[in-house]
Formats: structure tokens, sequence, C-alpha cells
């Protein structure tokens, strides 16, 4: 294969990394809104932009979390077992503000424990946070008895209510939420010390290691990202209900990996950009609320997201081999 062949493969792949996800994004935007006129509707899309905010909350964590090649299963029981935490406390008594902030950091160390048993117990990532999905959905279970936690203390709370329900010059408070939070993950991936050993660590972790990475101590450090914005959007979710739901956020973990692969980040670990998990987050809720908008059942709707998955892994396969 001669210099031009190989300089042209080369540029295709850059073409695909770059601007894929995004014109996939905008190629499903114009289908539905032909498909359905009132998908632009201004309502709408402030729905759309809900949906999407505690997805790409998740997925931001999740990026950190696969350019490591690692996975987290786990993050859709973290966001269900922060939130029953905080909504227990909250009918304690205690101020919702002071209540979300403990949520948060009880996220965070349970995506910790899940960086230690990983880090120290050499178990591979999948396997922990299968385990730990199960261990969180159950603590989840036990602490609401299966039931949703409510009550006036958290239906007459303005600054309970305001997280996930207020707006904000006519936006919802939540995508002010995402935004800072895609800021400070994209700054801290692509601007930091932090952002260029994650990616050494995903590209190979023996190199890394002998590079001067204590690779045990970014790993639980990533994890623990990973819970702690799992536990944001728990917040926001138990804001948005008004309530704690013991099965909130079942399959998040799906959509979650499939925006991050979609928007381009390697399964195998060490490539990918936030922008394009945010772009994969949009995709991933564009998907689900268009095809809500058309009527269809959500039974195919479940094939569709399948489809799209399985698409995207096998063209990042392809992508890695090149």
């Amino acid at each position: 294969m001669n210099n031009t062949e190989t300089k042209k493969k080369f540029n295709m792949g850059e073409f695909y990394s770059k601007l894929g996800p995004l014109a996939a994004l905008l190629i499903l935007v114009i289908f539905v809104s032909i498909m359905n006129s009132s998908f632009l509707n201004v309502n709408n899309l402030m729905n759309l932009f809900q949906q999407v905010s505690v997805n790409a909350l998740i997925a931001f964590g999740m990026q950190f979390v696969i350019l490591t090649a690692g996975i987290d299963l786990s993050v859709g029981s973290i966001l269900a077992l922060s939130g029953a935490f905080a909504a227990q406390m909250i009918l304690m008594g205690m101020p919702p503000l002071l209540a979300f902030l403990i949520g948060v950091v009880m996220g965070a160390i349970f995506g910790a424990f899940n960086g230690a048993l990983i880090a120290y117990g050499k178990a591979a990532p999948f396997i922990v946070t299968l385990a730990t999905m199960s261990v969180f959905r159950g603590a989840t279970y036990v602490l609401t008895n299966g039931n949703p936690i409510t009550g006036p203390k958290m239906n007459n709370s303005l600054s309970f209510q305001f997280l996930g329900q207020g707006y904000l010059f006519g936006i919802p408070f939540q995508v002010y939420i995402m935004i800072i939070f895609y800021v400070i993950a994209y700054l801290l991936l692509h601007k930091t010390t932090f952002g260029r050993k994650t990616y050494a660590l995903g590209g190979n972790e023996k190199a890394a290691f002998v590079a001067g990475v204590n690779t045990k101590k970014l790993i639980i450090l990533i994890y623990t990202i990973a819970g702690f914005l799992s536990a944001v959007g728990g917040m926001i979710l138990t804001s948005q209900l008004a309530s704690a739901q013991p099965d909130a956020g079942t399959g998040y973990e799906m959509d979650a990996i499939a925006a991050v692969v979609l928007g381009g980040t390697s399964l195998a670990g060490g490539k990918g950009k936030m922008f394009g998990t945010l772009v994969g987050a949009l995709i991933i809720g564009v998907l689900n609320n268009g095809m809500n908008l058309l009527g269809i059942s959500s039974f195919y709707q479940q094939i569709v997201k399948g489809i799209v998955i399985l698409t995207a892994v096998l063209l990042d396969r392809k992508q890695s081999q090149n």
C-alpha cells in the first residue's frame, strides 16, 4: 500500500471520529422533524433537554471509565441509592440542599468502592460493577422498602423542586447543571495532567505505570467521578419526580455507555473526546424522544436502541483494526 492510500485511510478515520457523531445527530434531527413537525416545538425541545441532562451527566463519568478500557454497570443503581438517601434525609428534616450534597458525596464513595475493588482486587471492571449494581440496587430496595419515598417536606420545598423542575430564563435549570459539569469534565479530560494520565492508562496500563503514573489511585479517582456524576443525576431525577423511586435509573447504564460509544470513544480505551459523548447523549435523547412522538411501541424501541448500539460497537471495532 502506498503512502497516498495510507494517508487517505487515515483521513477518513479522522473524519469519522471528529464529525461522524455530529453528522449522525443532524441527520436524526432532520429525519424526526420531517416525520413529526411537533419535534421542533419549544415545549418538546425543553422536554428533550430535560431527558438528556441526566443521561449526559452519567455519560460524562462513563467517558473517563471507558477511556481506561473499563466499564461501570452500577451507575444506575448508584443514582437510585444516592437519591433515596437524600430523600430519606429530607423527610427526617434535613434542608434539601444539604441532603443533596450528602447524597452526591455518598455517590462518590460508592464509585470509589468500585474503583478500589478493581484496582486492588485485580478484578475485571465488568464483573465488579455487575456485582455492585446488584448490591446497590438491593440496598435501595431495603432503604425504601420497595416503595417511593415522598412527603410534604419534599413537595412543599421550593429549593427541592427547583433543581429538577425549575426554569431559568426559560430553560430548565438542570440543563445549566449539565452544561457546567460538561465544561468541568471537558477541561479535566483535555486540559489537565489528570486527563493525560487517563488517556495513558487506557492506551497501555503497564507503560503508564512504568512512566510513573499511580494507576491504582487513578482508577479509584476515575470511578469516584463516575459515582459522583451519577449521584448528581440522582438528585436531579429525585427532584424532577418529587420522590425517590426504588427502580430509578434502571437501564441508565446502557444509555450512558451507548452515548459514550456513539460519541466515538473506543471501548478498547485510550481514544475519545468529551464533546463526542455530549453529542452521543443528544443522539440517544433524540432517538428516545423521536420514537415516542412517532408512537413506536416501547418493545420496538428497545430493539432499535440495541441495533444502534451494536452498529456503533462494530464501527468502533473496525476503526480500531485500521
